[in-house]
Order: structure tokens, then C-alpha cells, then sequence
């Protein structure tokens, strides 16, 4: 718990923990406004029906846990990558080992502090967002009666779990990524390369890219009244409860990998 705790106090003090949840925030805040400003300048009937389904609960809740879920993965992304990568860079998995830390325990508790950071990244996020969906419904002059449906609020728990384990599995990504790299910045870059070359990927093997991470932790998520963004594969795309199986395997598979890299490599510098 020692570790733990102080793996916590040192991601709170890092500038990578609050850019990447400010920038999820602001885009989120941002977006979600500016639509419901504009939602009644539209021209098109179809278009505003369209806009102000952002802002009108509650569906609007699982819409703005669509977006914090699928932008936040890549966000998690980034930042698995940069706290595995700065491990190595800046020494401090070499001064633990020198302490007599278990690498791979050392490792893994690092990436348990960095899901509990995306767990609380999420809930803030998703408060702030519910904040912006009312500012926008006012905006857009929509009713909030919504807000406190009852058969919605009751599910809300169970989706934001399962969108944290999504997101958690993509953060683990970039953190076994940039183990293996053993550098911040080749985790970062692999990792987006990684990221929109699956969702290209998408568009022509489908059959194959529905099974890749990115793919299973959108498909995990999708609902009758949502999608799965980029990386939908159209009738190709697993069903949910198929998906959150594998969100599980290659959550498990990406942390074996770093934790048995961590454990054979060289620890240089």
C-alpha cells in the first residue's frame, strides 16, 4: 500500500495528469456548449433535431459518456505512455530495483494508480460535461426534465464502469507500449500511430479489426442508442458482452507483456 499511495501522490503532481484531463475537459465543455448555442441558428430541421439530442436528457448522459469514453481513450493513451515512459527516462524504476523493489510489482502498481487516476479523470470529466448539457440546454431552449430520470440514473453506475474498464484497457496500451520503448516519446507516437491505424483499418477488414483493442473497447460500450465511433466495422462490430470479454483479455495481456519486459530488461542509465 506504501507504493500505492505514494504512486498516487506522484501522478497528482504530475503536469501530464492535468493537461490531459483539462484538454478532456475543455474539448468536452467546448463542444457540447457550442452546440447547444447554435443548435436553433440551423436551417435544416433535421440538423437541430440532431444537435440538441447532445443536450437533452437523458439521453444526453450516455452521449456525453460516448465522448469521454471514446476521446479518453486516446487520452488514456497518451497517458499510460508518458508515465511508463518516464520510468525509464527519468530513472526512477532504476532507483526502486536499487531500493530492492520488485520490478514487476513496482510496474503494476504504477499502472493501478494510473487506472485509479482515469477512474477519478472520468468522474470529474462526466460531472463537468452533465454541467455543459445543461448550460447547453438552455441555450438550445430544451427542457432538462430529464435530468432525473430514474431508470437512467440507476444504470449510470454499471456504464460508467464499464466505460472506465474500456478506457483503463486502452491506457494500458500506451503503458506496455512505451515499456517496451522504454521511452516517452516512441510510447506516444507508436501509440497514436496504433490508434489511427486501427480505425483505418476498420474501414477495410473489418472482420479483422473488430477483434483489435481499440475496436473491442468502443464495441463494449455501444448501446441501442449509441455507436462506436471510428472504429465501428458496421454489421461486422462483436457484440457488447462478446467485446467486454476481450477488453479484459487484452487489458490482462498488455500488463503480463509489461510486467515481463520489466522484469528480463536491462535498466541502464
Amino acid at each position: 500500500m506504501r507504493l500505492f499511495f505514494s504512486g498516487l501522490r506522484k501522478l497528482v503532481r504530475r503536469p501530464a495528469t492535468w493537461v490531459t484531463l483539462g484538454l478532456l475537459i475543455g474539448l468536452l465543455a467546448l463542444i457540447i456548449i457550442a452546440v447547444g448555442a447554435t443548435a436553433n441558428e440551423r436551417t435544416n430541421a433535421t440538423r437541430e433535431a440532431a444537435a440538441k439530442t447532445l443536450v437533452t436528457f437523458p439521453g444526453a448522459y450516455d452521449r456525453i459518456l460516448q465522448f469521454i469514453t471514446g476521446l479518453g481513450g486516446l487520452f488514456a493513451l497518451l497517458y499510460g505512455a508518458a508515465i511508463a515512459g518516464s520510468e525509464w527516462s527519468w530513472g526512477t524504476l532504476k532507483s526502486a530495483v536499487a531500493r530492492g523493489e520488485s520490478r514487476v510489482r513496482y510496474m503494476m502498481i504504477s499502472y493501478v494508480a494510473v487506472a485509479v487516476m482515469i477512474a477519478c479523470g472520468i468522474l470529474i470529466t462526466f460531472a463537468v460535461g452533465v454541467v455543459a448539457g445543461i448550460i447547453g440546454a438552455h441555450l438550445a431552449n430544451v427542457s432538462t426534465s430529464g435530468l432525473g430520470d430514474s431508470a437512467t440514473l440507476t444504470d449510470l453506475p454499471q456504464r460508467l464502469l464499464k466505460g472506465w474498464v474500456a478506457v483503463v484497457e486502452e491506457g494500458a496500451l500506451g503503458f506496455t507500449i512505451a515499456t517496451l520503448a522504454r521511452s516517452q516519446l516512441a510510447g506516444i507516437g507508436v501509440g497514436i500511430a496504433f490508434y489511427f491505424g486501427e480505425g483505418f483499418a476498420s474501414l477495410v477488414l473489418p472482420d479483422i479489426v473488430k477483434y483489435l483493442p481499440f475496436s473491442v473497447a468502443n464495441a463494449s460500450l455501444a448501446t441501442g442508442t449509441s455507436t462506436v465511433g471510428m472504429f465501428s466495422g458496421g454489421s461486422s462490430t462483436l457484440p457488447a458482452d462478446q467485446a467486454q470479454v476481450l477488453v479484459i483479455v487484452w487489458l490482462v495481456g498488455a500488463l503480463v507483456v509489461a510486467a515481463l519486459f520489466s522484469d528480463r530488461a536491462e535498466i541502464a542509465g
